[in-house]
């Protein structure tokens, strides 16, 4: 980070910090279009974007030098099957069936990639139909396999990434993936993962996107309270069956090409259609911008678990740990891993903070590295805002009746490290 951003960022942290800033903003219809690399900043993502919850679209510019680009397309923009199926044919990966519907998603297979390139050809070849139905590869965890491939480097607006960083560290999981789909392929009306927020690149092809602000989705549940499955049916009509729908207002449509990246803030609802034969790339990510909402999101998600079975709360001896399975078993979080989530996060700020990077740390492309580029006001930030969350969360009643023994440190002496830390930084 240059001098100037770096000037500028601390005026941001510091102002953000301690501010009750709203996450959600109002629809516009518009959607800014970043052009140029080379004058858009970090601290203008962070200001514009990230802290008002804001969508925009990002020029092929930022993309050019990524590996993908260059490799995986042909000379007239079509995927590169050849390379492809030299690189990664011999892969396992999953493939939903964009014609049926599977409670409120596709039906996911895994099969192997050399298959579905095989069916894609086919399904070009017979103008795009096939008695096996549309087929989407998608979540294809081809980073966390192939990490040695030259595929893309992650733009700095993106790298202040919790989720992923927590993931690696424990070694189970990511929220990096990547999307093949021909024309015509979609994915059906949803908010993302924890209600983090994403990044969307086009390797090649394009996407029309959807999108609803957060508190619009209200108007487009059904009598029972459901989110429909497309929110291009013309069922949405029927006042009988969606009764506030007319209440609500139209999406936001984006248009991505080739080589652009599409910003989907926190709990913005989307739907996505492939309009050419498209590859993407897709990160979920939460920091210290939006981590409130994902602590918001859970407890929203514990709620309903207890009320799902509430009638058994009085005859079940551990109903309370129970609803926290059920939460995790649906989420793939519950409150005691969101607690370790924090820690983790907490812990690799204060290591930079306290002790720095050597220059060959910062060469590594690790989390710590990431948080040392972005700057010291960036890690008192994020501090900042996982005490916020680490309060609310130590004195949430659910919390409270967990078996909390097994988490070190202790809520309390964590809280006690983490203010010390930040003290420490601004003095």
């Amino acid at each position: 980070m240059d001098r100037a951003t770096f000037a500028c960022s601390t005026a941001f942290f510091r102002d953000y910090s301690s501010s009750s800033h709203t996450a959600f903003c109002l629809p516009t219809g518009h959607v800014d279009f970043i052009e140029k690399v080379e004058s858009f900043t970090y601290s203008d993502f962070f200001r514009d974007y990230l802290i008002p919850n804001h969508p925009c679209i990002f020029s092929a510019k930022f993309t050019e030098g990524w590996g993908s680009r260059r490799n995986w397309v042909t000379w007239d923009g079509k995927p590169n099957f050849d390379y492809l199926l030299q690189k990664f044919g011999e892969a396992i990966v999953p493939v939903a069936n964009c014609d049926v519907k599977e409670y409120n998603s596709n039906p996911k297979e895994q099969i192997p990639f050399k298959e579905y390139i095989n069916y894609w050809k086919e399904y070009i070849k017979n103008d795009y139909r096939s008695s096996r139905g549309c087929l989407y590869l998608k979540d294809w965890h081809l980073s966390r396999a192939f990490p040695e491939q030259d595929v893309y480097t992650t733009p700095v607006y993106f790298t202040s990434d919790w989720l992923n960083e927590y993931w690696d560290a424990i070694g189970v999981d990511d929220y990096r993936f990547v999307y093949m789909g021909p024309k015509g392929s979609w994915t059906p009306f949803h908010a993302d993962v924890f209600r983090s927020y994403s990044w969307s690149a086009n390797i090649c092809g394009r996407k029309k996107w959807l999108l609803y602000p957060p508190g619009q989705e209200e108007y487009l549940k059904d009598r029972h309270g459901n989110l429909p499955f497309d929110v291009t049916a013309p069922g949405l009509q029927d006042r009988s069956v969606y009764p506030r729908y007319t209440q609500s207002q139209p999406p936001v449509e984006i248009l991505q090409e080739a080589g652009e990246i599409v910003f989907i803030p926190s709990g913005w609802h989307h739907q996505v259609y492939n309009l050419e034969d498209t590859i993407s790339i897709n990160h979920n990510w939460v920091n210290g911008c939006n981590v409130a909402i994902m602590w918001c999101f859970l407890q929203d998600e514990l709620a309903a678990v207890q009320r799902e079975i509430n009638e058994w709360k009085d005859p079940m001896d551990d109903w309370h740990l129970q609803c926290q399975l059920i939460m995790k078993s649906c989420t793939g979080i519950d409150y005691k891993e969101f607690y370790n989530f924090l820690k983790v996060i907490a812990e690799n700020r204060i290591s930079v903070l306290e002790k720095g990077l050597d220059d060959e740390a910062l060469a590594k492309n690790t989390p710590k590295a990431a948080i040392s580029t972005l700057g010291m006001l960036h890690a008192v930030f994020d501090l900042k805002r996982t005490v916020k969350v680490l309060t609310s969360l130590s004195a949430n009643e659910d919390f409270k009746k967990l078996d909390l023994t097994s988490l070190s440190p202790p809520p309390e002496a964590l809280l006690h490290h983490l203010k010390a830390a930040i003290d420490t930084a601004l003095l």
